[in-house]
């Protein structure tokens, strides 16, 4: 097998373990920043089967470009830490 392909599958694998757990720790805690970091799980997810299924040869990343970077990686990219840095952000103001 391709290492590559190993790689992504045990990549898909623990993030997906991450997401579901992230998903029952929402269903336990049921404050906006955790649902805020439980999106940034789960986009950082789905950037991840993006990801493989481009490698694949599936889909093809957007002709649309910023700076040469395709648009969709880009978005791939930023929307998960986002959605951290929005959590956080809403946790640090909340302790203090």
């Amino acid at each position: 097998m391709d290492p590559k392909i190993l790689l992504f599958i045990i990549k898909l694998v623990s993030s997906g373990i991450v997401s579901f757990l992230a998903i029952l720790l929402m269903s336990k805690i049921r404050e906006l920043a955790w649902s805020i970091m439980t999106c940034g799980f789960l986009l950082s997810y789905a950037a991840m089967i993006f990801e493989l299924l481009t490698e694949l040869g599936i889909i093809s990343f957007s002709e649309i470009s910023f700076f040469e970077i395709p648009l969709s990686r880009l978005i791939c990219v930023l929307l998960p830490s986002i959605c951290y840095i929005i959590a956080f952000i809403m946790l640090i103001a909340k302790h203090n």
